[in-house]
């Protein structure tokens, strides 16, 4: 019960790395599979539809401290928001495709991450969620096959 439980738990962080646990932990392909699974569309899910949520309260927050800063300091050094990799994002989005960054964003940066990322990016299209959902289930099923087989 442990091992499922702890292989779900990491999945919903890091799915990349999940099937090397569930080889290690001793559990045969379909459940290192199936756990990988569940812990990514946990992830996915809550990530997605809770995105609008956490960038609206990172947003008050990032403000409410502004108006503290300038009132404790009268010269507030402003923090860059065009960070190098903040411009890496922008340009792997414009230049890769939409499909791309559905599927490399969760898979490479972290689910959390890369949900919120493809989520403030492509919210407005309607198979956003879908695409993220396919992806997630055929990158799963091709890096478990990988550690399997080698």
């Amino acid at each position: 019960m442990w091992k499922y439980l702890s292989l779900i738990g990491l999945s919903t962080w890091k799915f990349l790395f999940a099937p090397l646990a569930g080889m290690a932990g001793g559990l045969n392909f379909w459940e290192t599979l199936l756990c990988s699974l569940i812990g990514a569309y946990l992830s996915a899910t809550v990530i997605y539809f809770g995105s609008s949520l956490f960038l609206k309260k990172s947003v008050k927050r990032k403000g409410k401290k502004e108006i503290t800063d300038k009132q404790a300091n009268d010269r507030v050094k402003k923090k860059k928001r065009f960070t190098k990799k903040n411009r890496w994002i922008i340009r792997a989005k414009q230049r890769l495709g939409r499909y791309f960054v559905y599927w490399a964003f969760p898979l490479f940066l972290s689910i959390p991450i890369g949900t919120m990322i493809v989520s403030k990016f492509y919210r407005h299209h309607k198979e956003t969620y879908f695409y993220i959902m396919v992806f997630l289930t055929v990158s799963g099923f091709v890096i478990t096959s990988l550690v399997f087989l080698f």
